[in-house]
């Protein structure tokens, strides 16, 4: 009875952000696409009068020298540039004030992110941080940017965490490590480029882990109960595009053409997340890599399935049409047969792939605390499909125990 009272309470949560979504204008970055884009980007920025820009990076994308035609471009457009590459994964408070600093300290009015999702997410913090006089805990939590962020231009490096449509940050605490999201659809970046020849170097588990993060969003938007016809085919699309590729860039991962597939597919499913949200697998992995450091990516992949074998009961039409449009053999099954496939078919990925089932770091000690941590970001922020209880979502990691 008392659980029942508060999923009334939750709904009534949702039923709040979904009637501001539709008042709430979210806006799309202008993208470009294609081997080579990121140095279109470079010119745009030129064009649209950026004079002194903060890169914000990290050391490993650096040193390998992915970084080099981008600044080499931008200062043969007159654009002075700084980098920042303090970043790591999971970017915390004393990150986004380190980057803050530097970007203080050379007068930059623009903020280019290149990495990952880590850099992206650090890269939308700094450039609000840079332009609201509050501390990066209080810009955390929804619409709390009063000001609008520096512009933002973002090349993303991997094809899974859609931050670059996307209006949410993750920042972790520094001491408590607990991670948190900001909000705010000032927070989409102006511009962005998705050049797949940037990710032709990937290595397979990096291809595996982002791919599946990119397939999380798609998923978790379509089965939301936020979902509209345009979050739908959005996800529909990225979720095609994912499943099809995303095998054949791990197989062979200099395919330009599989990797900028992958690149647009997981744009797709950033503005799926966008506009439907998300749900318990992503609360669920935000715990691991809070407590465990676990990356986000192989996190979300190790709970997809588990969560879709609890939330399938009242979704089956959503992940059978999710299995259709994977290329399953869905003729002649019924949704709940369909749906099934779709489940094992992501449960057979995870083992091509070479991502284990259970994660080695997961403590039985640890899982009511994890449970407890997901359940509050999920409810608070996330329109499942079917709501769970404290001991269900235990039950749900414990599935994750090694034996």
């Amino acid at each position: 009875m008392l659980f029942s009272l508060q999923v009334k309470g939750y709904k009534s949560i949702i039923a709040g952000f979904k009637a501001l979504s539709k008042v709430l204008p979210v806006p799309q970055p202008t993208v470009f696409s294609g081997p080579g884009s990121s140095l279109e980007l470079c010119r745009s920025m030129a064009h649209l009068g950026e004079k002194n820009v903060l890169i914000v990076t990290d050391k490993v994308l650096r040193e390998l020298g992915l970084l080099d035609p981008v600044m080499a471009e931008l200062e043969s457009l007159g654009v002075t540039v700084a980098v920042y590459d303090g970043v790591l994964p999971d970017p915390t408070n004393d990150q986004v004030e380190n980057g803050v600093e530097i970007l203080k300290q050379h007068n930059c009015g623009a903020v280019l992110a290149f990495g990952g999702g880590s850099s992206l997410d650090a890269a939308k913090v700094i450039s609000a941080r840079a332009t609201n006089d509050k501390t990066v805990d209080q810009l955390k939590g929804v619409l709390k940017l009063r000001n609008a962020p520096l512009p933002l231009y973002v090349i993303p490096t991997t094809a899974g965490t859609g931050s670059e449509v996307s209006i949410a940050a993750v920042v972790s605490d520094s001491v408590t490590h607990q991670k948190s999201l900001v909000l705010d659809p000032k927070l989409v970046p102006r511009m962005a480029a998705l050049d797949g020849a940037l990710m032709t170097g990937l290595p397979p588990l990096v291809t595996a882990a982002t791919g599946m993060d990119a397939l999380t969003h798609a998923v978790e938007a379509y089965v939301s109960t936020m979902s509209t016809e345009e979050s739908d085919r959005l996800a529909l699309a990225a979720t095609r595009m994912i499943m099809e590729n995303l095998p054949k860039a791990i197989e062979n991962g200099k395919d330009e053409g599989v990797r900028q597939a992958m690149a647009t597919g997981s744009s797709y499913a950033g503005m799926a997340m966008t506009r439907a949200s998300l749900g318990y697998v992503h609360a669920i992995a935000h715990t691991f890599g809070a407590k465990y450091h676990t990356p986000h990516g192989i996190a979300n992949a190790l709970t997809l399935p588990h969560v879709l074998d609890y939330c399938k009961f009242g979704s089956e039409d959503r992940l059978a049409k999710l299995a259709e449009v994977s290329g399953l053999p869905v003729a002649g099954k019924t949704d709940r047969e369909a749906a099934q496939l779709f489940i094992d078919r992501i449960r057979q990925m995870l083992v091509e792939f070479g991502i284990t089932e259970t994660l080695e770091a997961l403590n039985k000690e640890d899982i009511p605390q994890l449970a407890k941590d997901a359940l509050k970001e999920a409810h608070y922020n996330y329109p499942v499909p079917r709501y769970m209880d404290q001991k269900t979502c235990e039950a749900v990691i414990e599935k994750l125990l090694v034996a």
